[in-house]
Formats: structure tokens, sequence, C-alpha cells
């Protein structure tokens, strides 16, 4: 019964000895998603001469007025990357096909905004 006990212990001990990890706020795959885009308009948008939004800047203000941690704050620029490199490994120039991502694009981008405002929004 005593070792029991002593393994138990053991247990709930090695359980909380590590750092609490952070929990994501529930809009944060969204919030990945957004990056992602802006990451992607951030190509597409010089490219295609379409508007004059800096979409780094715009992305970086909207992690910023989040306040995530340092590891949403990196999966969050990990998405922005990732979207500018999806786009840039495979257009040169601006294309029908690169024109109608960069429309598909900023329409998700406003409808993911607005979903994330509507309803995480205080």
């Amino acid at each position: 019964m005593k070792s029991l006990r002593i393994l138990f212990a053991a247990i709930v001990l090695a359980l909380g000895a590590g750092p609490a990890l952070a929990i994501d706020p529930l809009y944060q795959q969204q919030m990945e998603r957004l990056s992602q885009i802006m990451g992607s308009l951030y190509f597409l948008a010089p490219l295609c001469k379409a508007g004059s939004t800096d979409w780094r800047a715009e992305a970086a203000d909207l992690i910023a007025l989040d306040q995530p941690d340092e590891d949403r704050r990196q999966r969050l620029s990990g998405a922005f990357n990732d979207g500018y490199t999806a786009y840039a490994r495979f257009h040169r120039s601006c294309t029908p096909t690169a024109q109608a991502a960069l429309q598909r694009l900023l329409a998700e981008a406003e409808r993911t905004a607005r979903d994330i405002h509507t309803r995480f929004a205080e």
C-alpha cells in the first residue's frame, strides 16, 4: 500500500513538474489561416499590381493586437511565411490563375476576419 502511494505521488509530481502549457484561444486555427492568407496576399498583390496594402504590416498589426505568447506568435508568423512561400514557388508573373487566387484569397480573408470578429470579439 505504501509503495502504491509513493508511485502515485511520483506520477503526480512528474505530470506537474514541467512548465505549464498555454491553451490556445478558440480562434487560433482561424488566426493561423488568416495569417497564411495575408502571407499569400503579400506575395500576390504586388505581382498583380493589386492595391497598395502592405499585407506584412497588416499581419504584424493583427498579431500584435492579439498579444499572443511567444509560441503562438511563432506559429502565426510561420503561417504567414508558409502562405508567402506557397505562391512564390509557382507564380513568377500575374497570370489569370494568380489573379483568380488573389480574388479568392481576398474574399476568404474578409470572411475569416469577419467570423473571428463576430464570434470572439468582446
